[in-house]
């Protein structure tokens, strides 16, 4: 069996709360939470995101020196998500009304493609994008 993506997982410092904002901003189901509120996922396809706190990744990681979280009041990261929908304007909207950041208003690309960045309350960067065309 080739290799597959399986998981994309951001650390954050309330997983129930992030959840629920992709839960809500961008129509996906959540999946679960565990108990201790220490891990969560949503269903978004063949690729699971998911959410884990900082202080679990902080011990998963303790000998190879820990990880760094993300800063909403820096710059992002060089990472994103991206979010494929027909109504980018609509979907920045949806995510704004609840706790989103404008970083990148939408923009119409050479190739066809509507793209639009917004921030997480986490300071995750979110891509909200049309399809591309093949």
């Amino acid at each position: 069996m080739p290799n597959e993506l399986g998981y994309v997982i951001f650390y954050v410092a309330d997983v129930r709360a992030t959840v629920s904002f992709f839960a809500n901003a961008f129509s996906m189901a959540a999946k679960f939470v565990t108990p201790e509120n220490d891990y969560g996922e949503l269903d978004t396809g063949s690729t699971t995101l998911a959410f884990a706190a900082i202080s679990l990744g902080q011990d998963n990681l303790a000998t190879a020196g820990g990880l760094t979280p993300i800063d909403a009041e820096l710059p992002p990261v060089g990472a994103s998500i991206t979010v494929v929908t027909s109504d980018v304007p609509g979907t920045v909207s949806a995510a704004l009304a609840v706790g989103g950041q404008l970083y990148v208003d939408p923009v119409d690309k050479p190739w066809g493609q509507t793209v639009a960045y917004i921030r997480d309350p986490n300071g995750i960067l979110i891509e909200v994008a049309t399809a591309v065309s093949a």
